[in-house]
């Protein structure tokens, strides 16, 4: 176990044991949108009601139910890892060990990005066919596609993080710009892996993707860690999942998933992808990848 973990490994992974830390685990307005995404789940299901309660009677709860790692970054400041190199091999061999889909992150400084992609190229020493989801933050144009090519052979996705100019931890170290239609639309095209917007959590952020079409539309406010509208990812998911697919490919979640009646509920209302990141970073630095592999386990066992 790490003990300079910033985690309070708390019972329950709710957000009411690390307000006011960020940097650290926490979110912004004492994790109001964190604990938000938490009990949004269950909103969801009080909202179904018998509806989702035949969807689990019918055994189809968790068959097609698709689990990955969420991109996290900041080893070092949010976390307590002792250097970045350190986070990634550690993570990306459990991850891959447990089954989950791989996704890594950028950030400031570049390390963070580069040791994702290292840690993927030596995973695929084992298995060349291993890739992970690559989320860039909104640089400049020619920076997100210079960080592209630089993920390019390990890149099963690219994806920008719409909504990231908006993290505190990231002002005055980088300069980051909320991107247009018309830039996404650019990157996309000029990208060489199916293309990814992630950050969906605003109404008009829809008008993105209708106009963008990309391969994969990412619900997602950050885990609470940026300012945007107030609410969770899952009801967000409940009221627009039927429009958001007309316009994209796939369509993909995080936010507040601790459970595998979570993840259960996050299928039925249409998410092709599920994404995890606190418990699967809280189980390695307290229990290691066989830990890891375990909470994999329980979010598969309904």
């Amino acid at each position: 176990m790490n003990s300079h973990f910033k985690c309070h490994f708390c019972p329950v992974c709710n957000g009411t044991g690390c307000i006011g830390q960020l940097p650290g685990m926490g979110g912004v307005r004492n994790n109001q949108n964190f604990r938000l995404n938490f009990d949004g789940w269950e909103v969801c299901r009080k909202i179904l009601g018998i509806k989702f309660n035949l969807f689990l009677i019918n055994g189809s709860s968790l068959q097609n139910a698709r689990i990955a790692l969420a991109p996290m970054t900041g080893a070092v400041e949010n976390m307590g890892f002792p250097d970045e190199e350190s986070y990634y091999p550690q993570m990306m061999r459990a991850a891959f060990n447990a089954g989950l889909g791989l996704s890594i992150g950028d950030g400031t400084p570049d390390i963070k990005l580069k040791s994702g992609i290292a840690a993927i190229e030596e995973l695929q020493k084992e298995d060349k066919n291993v890739k992970a989801s690559v989320f860039i933050k909104p640089y400049s144009d020619e920076k997100i596609l210079e960080r592209a090519e630089w993920a390019g052979k390990i890149a099963e996705r690219i994806g920008i993080d719409i909504d990231a100019y908006k993290i505190k931890t990231m002002k005055g170290k980088s300069s980051l710009e909320k991107k247009t239609a018309e830039q996404l639309l650019k990157i996309k095209k000029e990208v060489k892996a199916p293309f990814v917007i992630k950050g969906i959590f605003r109404k008009k952020d829809i008008d993105l993707v209708k106009e963008v079409r990309p391969d994969v539309a990412y619900i997602s406010n950050h885990g609470g860690r940026i300012e945007t509208e107030t609410g969770s990812t899952a009801e967000f998911l409940l009221k627009y999942a039927k429009e958001l697919k007309k316009y994209c490919g796939q369509l993909w979640v995080d936010g507040g998933i601790r459970s595998p009646l979570d993840v259960a509920t996050a299928s039925f209302l249409g998410a092709d992808q599920i994404l995890i990141g606190r418990p699967f970073v809280t189980a390695l630095c307290k229990g290691g990848a066989e830990a890891v592999k375990n909470k994999a386990i329980q979010l598969r066992s309904l």
